[in-house]
């Protein structure tokens, strides 16, 4: 990118101790250069600042220009955050693919939600997927020189006819050959195929994996893994897109099919290398796989084995923090997305086991997304009201936190549903406490902790918990 369209990099937040503290960062000013060159985004960023002499051009919260040079080791980082990871802007995405999930929301909610990332250095840095169209020959250069390893790329087919179907874009038909460069540089990726049935999925879905096992051999193999995921459709989907929602039978059919090929790839490879995605059991109703299944967990981001997971760091929690008795006792309302109801439901026993606790599971479909099935990332403001409103809630809602993604203030911490409410409109609407949850230890310790449910009216947002006011 021009280098024009690079913005100082504005900074949030100076970490206690650090080497910017001691210089006098403050949040609000920013970083133009380091040496002379302008950082593009914060890998950029990161190689710079691994100089042992740094010259830093800076601009302080009022503009005011500032030149500042220091010596440290080599390894010592700065304890610099920026409002965000790319300096120069998001590199979108080219495609058109119609179970794209940002084509498939509602107009006029915040514009974050409609942002197309499908950006190389998101996924080295986050491991957000990518579908390596929109690459320049300097961004495979870069990668290369930087090793920018691994990467985590949206396949979704190899057959060059159905993945420019898939993505409604020529330059899919690349993949192989892309794959083969990975290979080439000994660079890795983690492969994902979404699955639309009657179009990538039967002999195709087996093409696929079969090519990406190709490129898993030698000792760093260019396609670390694969993961198989469920096409999940929304009622807000563009119409006459040629996709249909998966069955019980047809996820039946696709977790045989992944199975009889992870038992061959284990043979092969000593890996199961292909996963299936949580979703496939919840939708084909059957158990998902025990922990020894996942190995070391590698597309965990792809939803593969998130369950098993939270399952097992449950059991930890319990034993860690959960005792046998609450007193005063407390009776709370769990909310989670109906596609976990069976699975969480030994979550759920356990905690009713403590005298003086009663733990309900609302266990809610998305009415704003026209979902039967809803994970519970996918739940909304508008969903928690009409499923909880006419409920016995207790003294408090459990609200997971991946239901709440970030606003368009650049606050890391103001967060909102999908539909743009916010967590205190939904305590004030079902006038309950709202405890937000982002772990199993979080979870144990909100229904038998040291803070007496009768003090959350007293607690501030900022304590993590919201009250009607």
């Amino acid at each position: 990118m021009a280098a024009a369209a690079i913005r100082p990099a504005r900074i949030t937040r100076v970490l206690p101790g650090s080497i910017a503290e001691a210089i006098g960062f403050e949040p609000g000013d920013a970083l133009v250069s380091i040496n002379g060159e302008k950082p593009r985004d914060l890998i950029d960023y990161r190689f710079l600042c691994a100089d042992e002499e740094l010259t830093l051009d800076v601009l302080d919260s009022r503009g005011k220009a500032y030149r500042i040079q220091l010596d440290k080791d080599i390894d010592d980082d700065l304890g610099l955050e920026f409002e965000t990871a790319l300096f120069d802007g998001l590199m979108q995405c080219n495609n058109a693919c119609p179970f794209c999930f940002i084509d498939q929301q509602p107009p006029g909610k915040r514009g974050t939600l409609y942002l197309k990332d499908d950006d190389y250095r998101l996924s080295f840095l986050y491991g957000s997927y990518l579908t390596l169209t929109n690459l320049m020959p300097q961004e495979w250069e870069r990668i290369a020189q930087l090793r920018l390893s691994p990467l985590y790329v949206s396949v979704h087919a190899t057959e060059p006819a159905v993945r420019s179907r898939l993505l409604k874009n020529p330059r899919a038909e690349q993949i192989l050959d892309q794959l083969a460069w990975f290979q080439a540089q000994r660079l890795q990726i983690h492969a994902q195929v979404v699955v639309c049935p009657g179009i990538n999925d039967g002999h195709h879905l087996e093409i696929t994996l079969r090519d990406l096992a190709h490129f898993h051999q030698g000792d760093v193999p260019a396609v670390a893994s694969a993961a198989v995921v469920p096409v999940g459709l929304t009622r807000f989907r563009p119409e006459q897109d040629e996709l249909t929602p998966v069955t019980q039978a047809q996820a039946q059919t696709v977790i045989a099919q992944v199975q009889a090929l992870q038992a061959e790839f284990r043979q092969r490879f000593g890996t199961s290398f292909v996963w299936l995605a949580d979703e496939w059991f919840l939708i084909a109703e059957q158990p998902v796989p025990a922990a020894s299944h996942y190995e070391d967990y590698p597309q965990l981001g792809n939803g593969v084995g998130s369950i098993r997971q939270f399952l097992n760091e449950f059991e930890q929690s319990a034993r860690d923090y959960l005792p046998r008795t609450v007193t005063p006792p407390r009776s709370l309302t769990w909310v989670v997305g109906n596609a976990v109801e069976r699975a969480f439901q030994p979550i759920v026993e356990r905690l009713n086991r403590v005298e003086g606790l009663t733990v309900t599971l609302a266990a809610l479909a998305s009415d704003y997304w026209g979902r039967k099935m809803t994970v519970t990332g996918l739940l909304t403001g508008h969903d928690l009201r009409l499923g909880l409103q006419n409920r016995p809630l207790g003294d408090a809602i459990l609200l997971p936190t991946v239901m709440l993604k970030p606003s368009d203030s650049g606050d890391p911490t103001e967060t909102l549903f999908l539909d743009d409410m916010s967590v205190a409109e939904i305590s004030q609407h079902l006038n309950c406490a709202v405890v937000p949850v982002d772990d199993t230890d979080a979870l144990v310790k909100a229904c038998c902790g040291t803070i007496p449910l009768a003090s959350f009216a007293n607690l501030q947002p900022a304590a993590g918990y919201w009250t009607p006011s």
